[in-house]
């Protein structure tokens, strides 16, 4: 019987493993999506005819006629061809492909564990949390999109950065409950006291810049100033001096959101050095490695941040930078896990 539960246990933590690179593997494939200006491609939610990809010529056309309708098409991409619709098509597919691959992934064993009772109730209780937030997902998924199909010729970013929020909150409550399995505890994450409130306000402010970058990508507001350190021949953007209190909350506002989220990454550098200094404790050497990975983390961040600036937006480093957030994200859940006690 004890070996059996030990077993149990084994495909327990897998899941939840296999789930996490799911979901990373999604932001990427979504990051991508968006880069690639597919995420409009589909104009359709067909949750289950749309498991299928066009199979033939003449269902390709039928695809590409409702994509002619929207304005993205009419005012972007009036002169793409058949072939380059399939390209953009695919993108978007596989996007909605794996969110359903997460979603049965997630609820079939989820469903077993459950019945079966053969798991602690204590890490199946963040589990459902998680699977609601998989469907809510799903839903705001196609709330984004259909924010793109009339008037617009691309996502609201309002939209994109509420789905991309989603997303980290997923991969951040499934690697917390996985931690706990593997380490066989029960740590719970909001635990309000003098020192957990810096670890607590250190992850507000890296999911709080993740969501201005999110915005930055949604407006497509690394387009308009594609220098460092300087925005043109000033640190300010140009539309910044002049501007009445109340713009500077004006979030449509593409030059300031630039701006925004080059300090915030400033802010967080000199909030992560000071913090490392402060948390470092020689009576817990272990420590030492994690304060070490999140410093990585976000010096290659910042550096991607600067190389997608600088190269024009390329599509590969840009995607890089979205990846490197995420590892961020993880590493700044981790560095507070390891501190609770």
């Amino acid at each position: 019987m004890i070996k059996f539960d030990k077993k149990i246990n084994k495909i327990f933590e897998y899941w939840l493993t296999i789930t996490l690179l799911l979901v990373f593997s999604t932001i990427i494939i979504g990051g991508l999506t968006r880069l690639t200006d597919s995420g409009l491609s589909i104009t359709r939610w067909e949750l289950f005819t749309g498991i299928i990809p066009p199979l033939n010529e003449s269902d390709w056309l039928k695809y590409f006629s409702l994509y002619k309708m929207i304005p993205q098409y009419e005012l972007i991409n009036k002169d793409m061809s058949l072939e380059d619709f399939k390209i953009i098509y695919y993108w978007e597919y596989i996007h909605r492909i794996i969110g359903r691959i997460i979603g049965l992934f997630f609820l079939i064993p989820l469903l077993y564990f459950h019945f079966s009772k053969r798991i602690e109730k204590k890490y199946m209780l963040p589990c459902y949390f998680i699977f609601i937030l998989i469907v809510v997902q799903g839903i705001v998924g196609w709330y984004m999109v259909k924010s793109g199909l009339v008037n617009e010729v691309t996502v609201s970013h309002y939209r994109l950065s509420l789905h991309l929020l989603l997303a980290l909150i997923i991969i951040s409550t499934t690697f917390w409950v996985l931690m706990n399995k593997l380490m066989m505890t029960y740590k719970k994450f909001f635990i309000f006291n003098k020192e957990n409130f810096f670890f607590l306000f250190l992850i507000f402010l890296i999911f709080f810049q993740v969501v201005l970058g999110a915005f930055v990508s949604g407006l497509d507001a690394g387009k308009i100033y594609q220098t460092w350190p300087m925005m043109g021949q000033s640190y300010f953007p140009n539309d910044f001096v002049g501007l009445k209190f109340i713009s500077f909350f004006d979030f449509n506002n593409h030059s300031l959101i630039q701006f925004y989220h080059r300090n915030m990454a400033y802010i967080l550098t000199i909030y992560i050095i000071f913090f490392s200094f402060f948390i470092y404790d020689k009576s817990r050497p272990k420590m030492f490695i994690h304060i070490i990975l999140i410093n990585i983390f976000l010096i290659l961040q910042i550096s991607l941040g600067i190389l997608t600036l600088v190269s024009n937006l390329n599509i590969y480093i840009a995607s890089a930078h979205q990846i490197t957030s995420v590892l961020l994200v993880l590493a700044s859940i981790n560095l507070y896990y390891r501190h609770i006690k």
